[in-house]
């Protein structure tokens, strides 16, 4: 493992030295997680959900809904009631 030296500033930031980021990939805008082990300061890439399809969507909310399948109709019925029901309570 090579050791860097670097400093922190009057804001909390840290300079990580450009040859790291280069050799590390990362670039401005970067997500890390800095954890804070018993060995020390760890700081890693955040990593990024992996893409999800919308079956995969639909298949983790089935626990919440366990009925027959809605119509479109019901759907659009349901919300309109709930925007309905969130208008009546945001007039007064």
């Amino acid at each position: 493992m090579n050791a860097i030296t670097t400093k922190l500033s009057s804001k909390g930031q840290l300079v990580l030295p450009k040859a790291l980021r280069d050799k590390l990939k990362w670039t401005a805008g970067t997500e890390l997680i800095v954890e804070n082990t018993p060995g020390g300061v760890v700081i890693r890439k955040a990593k990024p959900f992996p893409p999800t399809t919308l079956d995969q969507l639909a298949g983790s909310l089935a626990k919440y809904y366990t009925g027959p399948p809605k119509t479109i109709e019901e759907m659009d019925e349901g919300i309109a009631q709930v925007v309905q029901e969130r208008d009546a309570r945001s007039r007064y």
